[in-house]
């Protein structure tokens, strides 16, 4: 596989008001809403991004039917520090799972639950 495997992500929510807090806060951000076809119920808020760089893009996503929590795929969101983005998880309504730990020559990580009960990571070199 020449390129990096991932190229979009979907974080499943059941409270898309409350999801959206949790991560705007979290990550100092702003999502917006895709315009989706009216009376489905499916909701879809993108995360910031820079189509010509490094990573991928994704974004929250509330289907009827699909609950939130309970899937085995974790994301991990790149960070300056992810000591940074830690210190907002439970002031968002989240709860920090793991707080920042070495993964040696390939930086550090931090592991939350946010506010619909999935697993994220955090990823920073320092």
């Amino acid at each position: 596989m020449a390129k990096n495997p991932v190229s979009w992500f979907e974080i499943y929510v059941n409270d898309m008001a409350r999801a959206r807090a949790f991560y705007e806060a979290v990550f100092d951000v702003s999502l917006e809403q895709i315009p989706l076809p009216d009376g489905n119920g499916f909701q879809m808020w993108f995360f910031p991004s820079e189509m010509t760089q490094y990573g991928s893009s994704g974004a929250l996503v509330h289907m009827p039917g699909f609950e939130a929590g309970g899937n085995s795929t974790l994301v991990y969101f790149a960070c300056d520090d992810c000591a940074v983005e830690e210190s907002r998880v439970v002031d968002a309504g989240g709860k920090v799972q793991r707080t920042k730990m070495s993964i040696g020559e390939y930086g550090f990580i931090s592991l939350a639950i946010d506010t619909e009960g999935n697993m994220i990571g955090m990823h920073s070199t320092k």
